[in-house]
């Protein structure tokens, strides 16, 4: 037999093991001799396979980081991530460094551990993690604070209302009354977002405002093990994000060419970028990064949110009073209908007065918030982590899982239930320690985006409550007795899985 028909007899399945376990092998003979941690560096974890390293990081994170946090008599730690020597740290000492420290870099540890090295994002045109783009005052940080500021937010306001209520005016022409808000609102969370830091083109036009989206979850999938493992070996993921990278490249730089040729200007964020003669990669690295800033964590939990309140009648009820409050207080005609009267609230209001919304908003980002943040001793020196001698090696990347705060039983009571009432001033949990919330950033990497998240949040969530009366039901339609748990062992917000629904009528 010809070695050609034999590969033809083989499964892809088959093909792809075989050119892993070859990656592997080039893998083993490239870092043979491993990293070496200094003696006063936390206690290494017992676990983990040649090459590979720790495993449990990516496959159970919060139970892995909660077993070597159990086994460590300071509750730091240290692991290997394929090659990478990394420290994990926990507690309000822990915390305090990690989010504090000058000496640990923020975009050279998520460049790496986050599935995407510096180079592989330079060479494939995505989303270029260097300083210059990603540090504090670098390239996308003075971008998206000139593009949240008051004066774009005035002038995209109307056509964020229209995008909402044009969507959930479809909702109630559709006969079958049943959603999946994971995938309906988390499009409308896409849609509002693409507006701010993209162009009108886009999310004016369905079929192009859904090919964008498949395009940027492509990406978004691509940060798996194998990319953070091996970054420079040609897997799936990375080959997908390349190619999905190229198919983006090609939509934006059509409406540039076309705007450019025309010569009839927009009045989005695009326009600002071309206007500041950003080439083409640039502006496509901008809004890619902005999408994976904000589009991710917004979308997830704009859905949590409707889910938390269908099952919570308390608050949906202050929910809602608070809807109509707010409504009655800037409409005219106090006779016309609730949505009516939610279209003629200003932009400030929608800021500043719907503090019940953004209160469940809150909890579920903390709930939703998992996984870890990433950082890198890039100091030229060992950083003491403030227990005894131990130290955070030069050169190590540095962990810390939400978790660690987040679902601590003694900051909130009964931490992995929903709970909005728990950041009340009578309870104030977020209150009880240094940086015992995390939900919008903290220390020196605080969320540029969080005055859009809250605004859409509460634009989608008012409205949805103002024209809907909805139960959750799973995909028989049958009525659910409680929301689904989370996997708090995810890497970022997720979806439930299996789907669930909201079944809802017009008020």
């Amino acid at each position: 037999m010809s070695i050609i028909p034999a590969l033809y007899s083989l499964s892809i399945t088959t093909l792809l093991s075989v050119a892993v376990l070859l990656g592997f092998g080039v893998y083993a003979l490239t870092f043979s001799s491993r990293y070496k941690f200094p003696s006063k560096s936390p206690k290494l974890v017992k676990e983990g396979y040649p090459i590979l390293g720790t495993l449990r990081f990516f496959t159970a994170r919060w139970d892995f980081f909660q077993h070597a946090r159990a086994h460590s008599t300071t509750g730091n730690f240290s692991f290997f991530l394929g090659k990478h020597p990394v420290v994990g740290l926990s507690g309000e000492k822990g915390r305090q460094i990690f989010f504090e420290s000058r000496d640990l870099d923020f975009t050279e540890g998520y460049a790496v551990l986050f599935g995407q090295s510096p180079n592989s994002l330079k060479e494939d045109g995505i989303q270029n993690i260097d300083k210059d783009f990603a540090g504090p005052g670098g390239y996308f940080a003075r971008r998206i604070t000139r593009m949240l500021n008051k004066e774009n937010f005035g002038k995209s306001f109307p056509k964020l209302i229209s995008d909402v209520k044009t969507t959930l005016d479809g909702f109630a022409l559709d006969p079958t009354g049943i959603t999946d808000p994971f995938e309906s609102i988390y499009k409308i969370v896409f849609q509002l977002t693409i507006r701010m830091v993209g162009c009108d083109d886009i999310a004016d036009d369905p079929k192009l405002l859904d090919k964008t989206l498949n395009l940027y979850e492509t990406i978004e999938a691509s940060s798996t093990t194998a990319a953070v493992l091996f970054p420079k070996f040609p897997s799936m993921g990375i080959i997908k994000r390349t190619v999905a990278g190229g198919r983006l490249y090609v939509i934006f730089n059509k409406i540039v060419n076309e705007r450019k040729q025309s010569g009839k200007r927009g009045e989005d964020p695009l326009q600002f970028l071309m206007d500041q003669g950003d080439d083409i990669q640039r502006i496509i690295e901008f809004i890619v990064g902005a999408l994976f800033a904000g589009l991710l964590n917004s979308g997830v939990n704009a859905a949590w949110v409707l889910v938390y309140l269908a099952k919570d009648p308390y608050w949906m009820g202050r929910v809602r009073e608070e809807i109509k409050g707010v409504a009655a207080k800037y409409s005219n005609n106090k006779d016309a209908p609730l949505v009516d009267q939610l279209s003629q609230v200003p932009v400030e209001a929608w800021e500043s007065e719907f503090p019940m919304v953004d209160l469940c908003l809150k909890d579920s980002i903390r709930l939703q918030l998992l996984g870890t943040a990433f950082r890198k001793n890039i100091s030229g020196k060992d950083i003491p982590t403030g227990s005894g001698n131990e130290i955070i090696p030069n050169g190590a990347f540095v962990t810390y899982h939400t978790g660690d705060v987040h679902l601590d039983p003694t900051i909130y009571k009964d931490p992995k239930k929903w709970d909005p009432s728990r950041y009340l001033p009578d309870r104030a949990e977020d209150k009880k320690k240094p940086y015992a919330y995390m939900g919008w950033g903290m220390g020196r990497h605080p969320c540029l985006g969080m005055r859009f998240a809250k605004l859409e949040q509460n634009i989608i969530t008012a409205f949805f409550c103002a024209m809907f009366d909805y139960e959750l039901v799973d995909k028989a339609g049958k009525p659910m007795t409680t929301t689904p748990p989370v996997d708090f062992n995810g890497h970022s917000a997720t979806k439930p899985s299996p789907s669930i629904y909201l079944k809802y009528k017009t008020i």
